[in-house]
């Protein structure tokens, strides 16, 4: 990908979500909610502070973070449908991925 996110913005690609529920039922694409679950691919460098100096953000690429529902911008890169937002509009990495990683 040839874009680089500016100041504390973040790219994400959100995870698809599941076809069936756990009874067996299958969802139609048009009854499905958008995933508010994404993996970040990109992260700018941080912000500035009063002083001028960048802080660093808390999340880099690769993690999975859940968002707000209505949070971010999407945008089409390479016609993959991505999220563009602010570090404060993620709620939270979710861990549970990372330490299943370092396990295999």
């Amino acid at each position: 990908m040839k874009f680089r996110p500016l100041h504390d913005r973040i790219v994400v690609r959100r995870v698809s979500s599941e076809e069936k529920t756990k009874g067996g039922i299958i969802i139609p694409d048009t009854a499905k909610e958008k995933p508010q679950e994404g993996e970040v691919i990109a992260v700018g460098p941080g912000a500035r502070n009063d002083q001028g100096q960048i802080l660093a953000l808390d999340v880099k690429v690769g993690d999975r973070v859940l968002f707000g529902k209505w949070s971010g911008t999407e945008i089409k890169i390479d016609g993959e449908e991505l999220l563009i937002m602010k570090e404060a509009d993620i709620m939270g990495v979710i861990e549970a991925q990372a330490a299943e990683k370092k396990a295999a």
